[in-house]
């Protein structure tokens, strides 16, 4: 069964065969110990090569503590080819960057503001959901995968998907190109992308936000810390989803479809009340079923359509874990796989009938961001 209604989806075809993987850990919370040390944090990174697992630990280590130095080219150096270039363990350790170099704008709010700011972003993202306009976007689409947790990502292919949103369709996927070429005759014509395997992901324009923010959602925040993206700065919620109340669903191989919980992370602009970055994890799992870990993250920015500005998605990065499966397995060897979809949203334009999504697909590695409107 596929959940048609679902706000947000993840779909894992005879290709996503994955490992479980430690998900992002969200705890945000300083605490009283003292800043890490550039000594404590290269020791910490060095282990990542042989225990790539401890990943998570770091980045919670850093997040409790923050950190008492300064972040130099030759650290990012190593943190980088220690960690693979993870990307959230260089984001995390950019934002205690910014708390350790302005401490003053890191403290948060009174809980009287901070509950203010949430509900204002309630109003104004459900309002925002039923305003959006009818628009078609190219997704230029890198898929990897990765070995036994070691976040060692090979790339699998380059996809270019044709989008388009109607408030009386919703959102409609189309494969445009693999690899910079035309979709094989495996594809039907105008079919999704979920017709060639592997993993796929839909719900990052409207839905995911309006459900989370949906008074019935129930969801429960909690403001944790602060940040400044793209030079806004912002508060950071951690919110909570109980399965039964979420409407989060994973499709996995055979047309199995579980509804998950779900928790994360939310970055509210303090001026705007929008929703600039959105990071969630998927909870309540069956034991049972293939896949065994979900997370996304959601990059916002401002876009214009139709000479009207409107917060869309620019950037995000979708990762599954799952058993491994088949013959492998079969002869006992543990193994499992981690699947990553890294997306960039392009050329947003009004919907016509008249106007159609380039077909091509651009080197992603040399991608730019849209200039700012």
């Amino acid at each position: 069964m596929i959940y048609r209604n679902s706000p947000f989806r993840f779909v894992v075809l005879p290709l996503m065969l994955v490992l479980l993987v430690g998900c992002l850990t969200l705890s945000y919370a300083q605490s009283g110990s003292s800043p890490l040390t550039s000594k404590e944090l290269v020791s910490l990174v060095y282990q990542l090569p042989k225990h790539p697992e401890k990943r998570d630990e770091i980045i919670e280590e850093i997040r409790k503590r923050g950190i008492g130095f300064t972040l130099t080219d030759g650290l990012r150096s190593v943190v980088a080819s220690k960690s693979g270039n993870d990307v959230l363990l260089r984001r995390t350790l950019e934002e205690a960057e910014r708390r350790k170099l302005n401490p003053v704008t890191a403290t948060l709010p009174p809980e009287a503001e901070s509950r203010e700011l949430l509900a204002k972003a309630r109003v104004v993202t459900l309002a925002a959901s039923e305003a959006m306009p009818d628009f078609i976007v190219r997704q230029q689409i890198k898929r990897s995968r990765a070995f036994n947790n070691t976040n060692n990502w090979t790339t699998l292919d380059r996809l270019t998907i044709g989008v388009s949103y109607r408030a009386s369709a919703g959102e409609e996927y189309k494969l445009l190109a693999v690899n910079g070429l035309p979709p094989g005759t495996e594809v039907k014509e105008g079919g999704s992308y979920e017709q060639i395997g592997g993993t796929s992901s839909t719900g990052e324009y409207v839905s995911m936000l309006a459900a989370l923010f949906n008074e019935a959602t129930r969801a429960e925040f909690k403001p944790v810390d602060t940040d400044t993206l793209r030079g806004r700065r912002t508060i950071v919620y951690e919110f909570e989803v109980q399965q039964k109340y979420s409407k989060m669903s994973i499709k996995a191989t055979g047309d199995r479809t579980v509804i998950t919980g779900y928790r994360g992370r939310v970055w509210i602009d303090r001026e705007t009340y929008r929703v600039l970055r959105l990071e969630d994890i998927s909870t309540a799992i069956p034991a049972d079923f293939p896949v065994t870990a979900a997370s996304s993250r959601i990059d916002y920015d401002w876009v214009t359509i139709n000479e009207r500005q409107y917060l869309l998605p620019s950037s995000a990065e979708i990762v599954l874990s799952a058993r491994q499966l088949g013959e492998r397995a079969a002869q006992n060897r543990i193994e499992s796989l981690q699947t990553r979809n890294e997306i960039r949203f392009r050329n947003y334009q009004k919907y016509s009938a008249d106007v159609k999504i380039i077909e091509d697909i651009e080197d992603f590695e040399d991608d730019l961001p849209e200039k700012k409107p």
